[in-house]
């Protein structure tokens, strides 16, 4: 099987001193890998390239805000490695298959679960929750990956990967094709969970040679039918879901590639089997070399905690996006929430929290509004790599570009990168154009999308308001004129009607008034 692994295995390139990429006047980027366990400088496979592959979600129902959190971090990195001069190949995978209801081989597959409870086609499970997963994508200002790969589309991939490994890595049970473990070196070294705690999972799976193995096919039982099922040298059924990250990361970009990036849940289960499926098709040793994982870099998100107990699906009722929309926040306001963290430290969310990174994101769109206001420049910064921002501004705002640029070079650090945009924005002498070309060039970067918003967006009407927004400007009208007239007992009656309907008047204020946030 040289010929399949060989068009799979990207050519190991030595980064070099290419003049495309002038490192001299920028901080060198580093990332904490979770492989090492340290921070490793980032050094492409190819030069000037960076590809990252981010485990995408399985469409069985909708993402949680707790899921969502990874696709922002993963976004962020894809958007520092634009800054930092590197063309950018992003893959995000859509599981529509394979996935079961446990992480460690148990239970039922999610999609057919879900299929059977609501009486659906399981094709039509997985397209109306990857098109409500997509709005998601779309309202926390998260780009386009250069490809969503889709896990049906690559059986036939996913076939011929796992018959290239079948003999030196794998044995057939009644359920299904299982890998050993211990065929691989250093299995588990991701999650330590192995050498730390002694022993493996144990999964309650009959003829297994370690409790550690894991399905890479798993058999049809008899007397059953799936929705989605392949024929396979070893009987009727559907691939693990382990199979797919590496088939779809391999074929579209290539061994080893970049970066590999997932919620830290994955570090545990999934990505150790990934990584060990990878080391058999690439006959790889000891992982001591971090690029026989299939990736040079294995980066992943801490959790989004909510002490109710609401990140989970199984309980029913949980924290969608649409929730916090529907509450009369805007979307990006839980973006904001996001970037104030590092995205390896524990996220605590609440609604005070969010509300608070709201009022966060409503001053920055303030004083970007006070700066345009200034000027009639047209400003659109967006994939500004920092040389570009270096070379339009200089003067006074290179220390503060350079001082983004270290913070965002030092593994993400959103939380002190947003602060050095707040002081781009406090400026008052500085040339306006220039301060808008900056703060622009930076949010490139964060994706709040600043320049493209206007205060007036983050009003959001709660689904629970009982009064249209065409009613409220009617009032405000009548408000008006009972002002001017010094009606002011009918001008106080107005704004109590008004706050009975959930509406903040904001007398002063150019944008005049707000809903109220539910909480």
């Amino acid at each position: 099987m040289a010929s399949v692994r060989g068009a799979w295995r990207g050519k190991c390139l030595t980064p070099g001193d290419d003049p495309a990429i002038d490192t001299r006047m920028t901080a060198p980027l580093r990332l904490f890998n979770s492989l090492t366990r340290k921070l490793e400088s980032f050094e492409p496979v190819h030069p000037h390239e960076a590809r990252v592959y981010t485990c995408g979600p399985t469409v069985y129902n909708y993402p949680h805000i707790g899921n969502m959190r990874a696709y922002v971090f993963a976004d962020l990195l894809g958007r520092t490695l634009g800054w930092k001069g590197y063309k950018l190949t992003h893959v995000i995978n859509i599981t529509d298959v394979g996935h079961l209801t446990d992480d460690a081989d148990a239970g039922e597959d999610k999609m057919e679960k879900m299929a059977s409870e609501r009486a659906q086609s399981i094709w039509d499970i997985a397209k109306h929750y990857t098109q409500a997963y997509w709005s998601d994508v779309q309202a926390l200002n998260i780009r386009q990956p250069a490809h969503w790969s889709i896990a049906t589309d690559y059986i036939d991939d996913m076939l011929e990967f796992a018959k290239s490994i079948a003999d030196r890595h794998c044995y057939e049970l009644d359920s299904g094709l299982y890998f050993d473990v211990s065929t691989v070196a250093d299995y588990g070294r991701l999650a330590r969970a192995v050498t730390e705690e002694g022993e493996g999972r144990i999964d309650a799976v009959e003829g297994k040679r370690n409790g550690a193995d894991f399905a890479i096919w798993r058999k049809t039982p008899p007397g059953e039918a799936r929705q989605m099922e392949w024929d396979s040298p070893w009987g009727r059924g559907a691939p693990g879901w382990h199979l797919e990250c590496s088939v779809m990361s391999g074929k579209l970009l290539g061994f080893p590639f970049d970066i590999h990036t997932g919620g830290i849940d994955h570090r545990e289960i999934h990505h150790p089997n990934e990584i060990a499926q990878n080391q058999a098709f690439c006959g790889c040793g000891s992982l001591g070399e971090a690029e026989n994982s299939g990736a040079r870099i294995w980066m992943h998100n801490n959790f989004l905690v909510e002490r109710s107990g609401k990140m989970s699906k199984s309980a029913g009722e949980f924290l969608r996006l649409q929730l916090l929309i529907d509450r009369g926040f805007h979307p990006l306001a839980y973006r904001m929430m996001c970037m104030q963290a590092h995205y390896r430290s524990e996220l605590e969310f609440s609604w005070e929290g969010l509300e608070a990174a709201l009022t966060r994101l409503k001053r920055l769109l303030m004083a970007v509004e006070k700066l345009r206001e200034k000027t009639d420049a047209r400003i659109a910064p967006e994939g500004w790599k920092l040389e570009r921002a270096q070379g339009e501004v200089g003067g006074a705002l290179l220390p503060l570009l350079n001082r983004f640029d270290e913070a965002i070079s030092d593994d993400l650090n959103s939380p002190v990168a947003l602060t050095v945009l707040e002081e781009v924005l406090s400026h008052k002498r500085l040339d306006p154009e220039h301060l808008l070309q900056v703060a622009g060039a930076m949010d490139a970067v964060l994706g709040l999308n600043l320049l493209g918003l206007a205060r007036a967006d983050l009003r959001i009407r709660p689904a629970h308001a009982s009064i249209e927004q065409s009613d409220v400007e009617a009032i405000l009208e009548k408000r008006k004129e009972a002002r001017a007239e010094k009606n002011f007992a009918t001008s106080d009656r107005l704004r109590n009607e008004l706050a009975a309907a959930g509406i903040e008047i904001m007398d002063g204020d150019p944008i005049g008034w707000e809903w109220s946030l539910v909480q």
